[in-house]
């Protein structure tokens, strides 16, 4: 039951965010959540859009902005690290509140608690036309890149706001999607190196079916996604994303995954 709900989010996230530039991490995460505790679901969704990413290089990474990668991707790596050694840090924090609904107990913690701000944040910037209006030029992509990297380590929730960044840096489509892709895929190498100590937890030994399961998935999705390229817009899905974002963060912070 857990590989077929994994590999279905995989898969139809992957179509999405090939096109909006987040939403693989930011909603499959919540999916590994049901099933793993918060950090070790972060670590093990990590492994997944790594994975996706590699494949996206080979699709589309001919077409990165180099002058753009190296503003933004080195700052990003950096800042990696800080938000995959802080959300290390508040997982070992107690539980905030304990609570029993239809005969089960659920629990809000500060990371879970965190990360649902960060999605309701996240989702709002995403649907509001003010936000849509503000421009970042070039000289900001080094900020972007702190910022990016920073939540990206600290919650698998990178694409917002490199996508609010890299969109408005005058990059066409194509270079747009191939620069992030690839952001994404140093970033997404640099925590899993800081996660590195959650695997053994995990038992990834005994996860690795599910872990190929819905990297392959999520790998076709993407193949899927290339080949709507030219057919879908990036606002209707950036809107899609939004909203699927919001509800997610609402399961999350009530403590009900």
């Amino acid at each position: 039951m857990e590989i077929a709900v994994i590999c279905l989010a995989a898969f139809f996230t992957a179509v999405l965010t090939f096109f909006s530039g987040f939403g693989l991490g930011t909603i499959l995460t919540p999916v590994f959540a049901i099933f793993f505790p918060i950090d070790i679901a972060i670590a093990l969704t990590g492994v997944v859009h790594f994975s996706n990413n590699l494949f996206k290089i080979a699709l589309v990474g001919k077409n990165t902005d180099k002058g753009v990668l190296l503003r933004f991707g080195i700052p990003a790596i950096l800042a990696s690290f800080a938000g995959a050694w802080l959300l290390l840090k508040i997982t070992v924090l107690p539980t905030l509140l304990q609570y029993e609904l239809l005969g089960r107990v659920f629990e809000v913690t500060p990371v879970k608690l965190i990360i649902a701000l960060l999605l309701i944040v996240f989702s709002i910037l995403e649907i509001s036309p003010s936000f849509q209006k503000v421009q970042f030029g070039k000289d900001k992509l080094v900020w972007g890149g702190i910022l990016s990297g920073f939540f990206g380590g600290l919650s698998g929730i990178q694409g917002a706001i490199r996508s609010a960044f890299l969109i408005k840096s005058g990059l066409s489509k194509e270079a747009y999607i191939a620069t992030g892709v690839v952001i994404a895929c140093l970033v997404d190498f640099t925590r899993l190196s800081v996660y590195a100590s959650r695997f053994t937890s995990a038992n990834l030994h005994e996860n690795l079916t599910l872990l190929i399961s819905a990297t392959l998935s999520a790998i076709a999705g993407a193949y899927f996604g290339k080949r709507l390229l030219k057919k879908v817009t990036l606002r209707r899905i950036q809107l899609i994303v939004a909203v699927m974002l919001f509800l997610i963060s609402i399961a999350l912070g009530s403590g009900l995954v």
